[in-house]
């Protein structure tokens, strides 16, 4: 069974730091592209950040020079290190892994739970 769990999200103030976390279960990691997406309230999901398994990255525009996203095959997990935050980065964060790098969250095989995160100004 495949799991995703997103961690280390909370209330931040803008300007500021936090770095969340994607621990994968049930399948062979390293083989995996995954992704970070992001829903706010009353908005569509939209695309945060990809890697593939070779550790090639992508980033939306929105966010390009402050997040980045990185990712550990020994544990397992996906980092995304989020900085110079913005209230507009306010929304449910969730990971995503898939045998290919996408833009859109259904070509992907597995999704988290996600874990929220507030930007306050």
């Amino acid at each position: 069974q495949v799991q995703l769990v997103e961690s280390g999200g909370g209330l931040v103030q803008a300007g500021g730091s936090l770095r969340l976390s994607c621990a994968a279960s049930g399948l062979t990691f390293r083989n995996y592209a995954m992704g970070w997406f992001r829903q706010a309230p009353g908005k569509e999901r939209e695309f945060v950040a990809g890697i593939t398994w070779g550790g090639r990255t992508n980033y939306a525009d929105s966010v390009k020079g402050r997040f980045t996203i990185s990712r550990d095959n020994a544990e397992n997990t996906v980092y995304l290190q989020m900085n110079s935050v913005k209230p507009e980065d306010t929304a449910m964060y969730f990971c995503a892994a898939g045998q290919y790098f996408s833009l859109r969250l259904g070509e992907y095989d597995y999704g988290g739970q996600g874990t929220q995160v507030t930007v306050s100004s």
